[in-house]
C-alpha cells in the first residue's frame, strides 16, 4: 500500500487534508480507489427537493404576474365620470356657435372661472396616471394648466377677454380667429364636401318652429332659437346620425386634426332662427380651434370674437378660438330663414402630438 505521507511532507500533509474531506480519512491507497469513484459518482442531493421548488417558482411568477395585470387594470380604469360630466349639448354651438358654452368634463358650476379645485386635482391625477404609464416627456405645458388653473396665474387670460372654463393651456399663441393656412388640410377638406354635407343637412331638417316634437336625432334647444344635430358628442360618435348623414361622416373620417377622442370635441350642425342671440361666453379650452363651415348664411347675422366682427360664408371655413369672449347672434327677418353652419372641433395647431395624446388620456370620454 502507498501511504499518503511523502518524504517531503508538505505533499503528505496536503494530500492527507484532500484525503480527509474525500474518504473521511488520512491515509488511503490504491485499493481505495472503487470506493472513492463510487463515492464521487453519487447524486448531489439538494436540500430542497426540486419538484417542489419548481412549483414554488411557478406560484410565485403566477402570483407576480396577476399583481401586475391587476395593476394595469386599475391604472387604466381610474373613475374619469366626473370629468366627463358636461352639459349633454356637448358645446357644439359654444357661443361662436350657437347654443351651449358647456360640453366639456367638469365645467365649474359657480365663482371665478379659474376656481374649482376639485375639477383641477381630478385632472392632475389623470395626469400623473398618464405619466406613469408613459412618460412626462413633453408635458411641461399640460402639467402647468393642470396645476395653474384656466388662465395665467390661474386667473383672467389675455387682456380678461380669453377666460377658458376649464383648461387653459399656456404659451399657445392667442387669437380671435385663426388663419386657415394653420389648418389647410381639414379646412379644405371640408369646404369641398360642402354640397353633401349641405345634402346631409337637407336631409334632417325641419321646419324649427318649436311647435312639432322634435324630429329623430336633434337635441332640444338649449336656448331660444337655438337647435343643433350632433354626428359626435363630447369626444363619442352618435351612431344613428352619423348613418343619416353619410357625406359629413365621411369628411370627419378624413380630418387630420378632429378631437374625435375627447371631451372638448363635438361636431354637428348648428341652427340659429332669426332674433335669436347668444351673450358673451368662453370656451372651455384653448387647446381647441373650432371650425365653421357655413352652410346657410342670411344676411344680418353677427359674430363677434375677442372684440373682433366677422361673418360666415356659405361653402367657406371659419376657425374660431372660442375661449375668447364671444357673441353670435341672427338679426335678420324671419322670412330669411335660419342660419346654420356645420362645426367640427379641431385642435390648435401649436398643441403638440405628445400633448394632444396626454390630454385625450386626461379628458377622455365616459366609457
Amino acid at each position: 500500500m502507498w501511504k499518503g505521507n511523502s518524504p517531503g511532507g508538505n505533499q503528505g500533509a496536503a494530500m492527507e487534508g484532500t484525503g480527509g474531506e474525500l474518504g473521511g480519512q488520512g491515509n488511503w491507497g490504491l485499493e481505495d480507489a472503487p470506493s472513492l469513484l463510487a463515492r464521487a459518482s453519487l447524486p448531489i442531493m439538494l436540500p430542497w427537493p426540486l419538484p417542489l421548488a419548481s412549483s414554488a417558482l411557478t406560484l410565485l411568477l403566477g402570483a407576480l404576474t396577476s399583481l401586475f395585470l391587476w395593476y394595469c387594470y386599475r391604472l387604466g380604469s381610474q373613475d374619469v365620470q366626473a370629468l366627463g360630466a358636461g352639459d349633454p349639448a356637448g358645446d357644439v354651438s359654444g357661443g361662436a356657435v350657437g347654443c351651449s358654452h358647456t360640453g366639456r368634463p367638469s365645467p365649474r358650476r359657480s365663482g371665478e372661472p379659474g376656481e374649482g379645485p376639485r375639477t383641477e386635482g381630478l385632472v392632475s391625477r389623470r395626469l400623473r396616471a398618464y405619466a406613469r404609464r408613459y412618460s412626462w416627456a413633453g408635458m411641461g405645458r399640460v402639467r402647468r394648466a393642470a396645476q395653474g388653473g384656466p388662465g395665467p396665474g390661474g386667473g383672467p387670460g389675455v387682456l380678461g377677454i380669453q377666460r377658458p372654463g376649464l383648461l387653459f393651456l399656456p404659451d399657445l399663441p392667442s387669437a380671435p380667429f385663426v388663419p386657415r393656412d394653420a389648418q389647410r388640410h381639414d379646412v379644405e377638406l371640408l369646404e369641398s364636401s360642402f354640397p353633401a354635407i349641405l345634402r346631409d343637412f337637407g336631409a334632417v331638417s325641419w321646419d324649427f318652429s318649436g311647435t312639432t316634437p322634435l324630429p329623430r336625432g336633434w337635441s332640444p334647444p338649449l336656448a331660444p332659437g337655438c337647435y343643433q344635430l350632433l354626428l359626435y358628442q363630447a369626444g363619442r360618435c352618435q351612431p344613428s346620425n352619423c348613418r343619416r348623414c353619410p357625406g359629413a361622416y365621411r369628411a370627419l373620417r378624413g380630418l387630420r386634426s378632429f378631437m374625435s377622442g375627447n371631451t372638448f370635441g363635438n361636431a354637428g350642425f348648428s341652427v340659429l332662427l332669426p332674433g335669436a342671440r347668444l351673450e358673451g361666453r368662453c370656451g372651455p379650452t384653448n387647446a381647441r380651434v373650432r371650425c365653421h363651415l357655413g352652410l346657410k348664411i342670411p344676411s344680418g347675422c353677427e359674430l363677434v370674437v375677442g372684440g373682433e366682427p366677422q361673418c360666415w360664408a356659405e361653402g367657406h371655413c371659419l376657425l374660431v378660438d372660442d375661449s375668447f369672449l364671444h357673441t353670435v347672434a341672427h338679426n335678420g327677418s324671419p322670412e330669411d330663414g335660419p342660419r346654420v353652419v356645420f362645426i367640427v372641433d379641431l385642435w390648435h395647431p401649436n398643441v403638440a402630438g405628445a400633448e394632444r395624446q396626454a390630454l385625450d388620456f386626461v379628458f377622455a370620454p365616459d366609457p
